[in-house]
């Protein structure tokens, strides 16, 4: 199985976490294990038993297991929440955990798209850059730019103090456009920082958790496991522990 996964060019940081690919030439399906990662994906999928599709996948707020079907290749995009708004200017409120497939031609990509993965990138941040919506709200800016730079580890009244906007405003916005409150999005971001001290061994609480007990509980609430077996990887069932770099 090869997986590759490349950052978007800077016009499109504030929206675009990273494109990325993986392909399963084997003759079987690869079971695997989704973790929550604070994003939502388009996802552009060839091969298999299925016709080619797009599919609109929201958060996730726990694990679920799934498969990548034998003999596919699957390319998307995921994005940052200001995406939701400013970009796409669809609500994700109802899709919490869930997925939705998207109309046929959706950004006019094509199965042969998906046989070079530079030029689907390429392509696929052209249209992006179209979408784009001006007059974007300086706090909403702000508020993501801290989460991401914090790691989801800063409190909920300190963000809400930094940007200026009231903590009943944040999680109604929030609520309404995702589904989820501040609070539960940013323990999210940083369970999913954590994974790469726990892909380097480093088993002890980091990012603002109060104890050891608190960090067992937040990594098995989010992966299912605790930190020891998710660091394991077994059977390299974890898609966001492995190497992106790998073939």
């Amino acid at each position: 199985m090869e997986i590759k996964s490349i950052p978007p060019a800077k016009s499109l940081t504030d929206f675009v976490e990273s494109f990325w690919m993986i392909r399963n030439d084997a003759p079987e399906e690869k079971e695997i294990i989704v973790l929550p990662d604070g994003r939502f994906d388009i996802i552009f999928s060839v091969g298999g038993n299925e016709a080619f599709h797009a599919t609109l996948r929201g958060l996730d707020t726990r694990p679920s297991q799934a498969a990548i079907p034998r003999q596919i290749t699957m390319f998307a995009v995921s994005f940052k929440l200001l995406a939701i708004e400013y970009l796409l200017d669809i609500k994700m409120a109802d899709m919490v955990n869930e997925g939705q497939q998207l109309p046929d031609g959706f950004w006019h990509i094509v199965p042969a798209d998906l046989e070079d993965f530079d030029r689907f990138c390429a392509k696929v941040s052209a249209t992006l850059l179209r979408l784009i919506k001006p007059g974007i709200d300086n706090r909403k800016k702000e508020l993501f730019d801290l989460i991401y730079s914090s790691n989801g580890s800063l409190a909920v009244q300190e963000l809400a103090d930094s940007v200026a906007w009231s903590r009943r405003q944040i999680n109604r916005y929030f609520n309404e456009q995702f589904g989820i409150s501040l609070k539960a999005y940013c323990n999210i971001f940083r369970f999913k920082a954590s994974l790469q001290q726990l892909k380097e061994g480093r088993l002890f609480p980091e990012l603002n958790y109060t104890d050891q007990n608190h960090f067992i509980k937040e990594v098995k609430k989010f992966a299912g496991v605790v930190p020891k077996e998710l660091a394991k990887n077994q059977n390299g069932r974890f898609i966001l522990l492995s190497d992106p770099s790998q073939e």
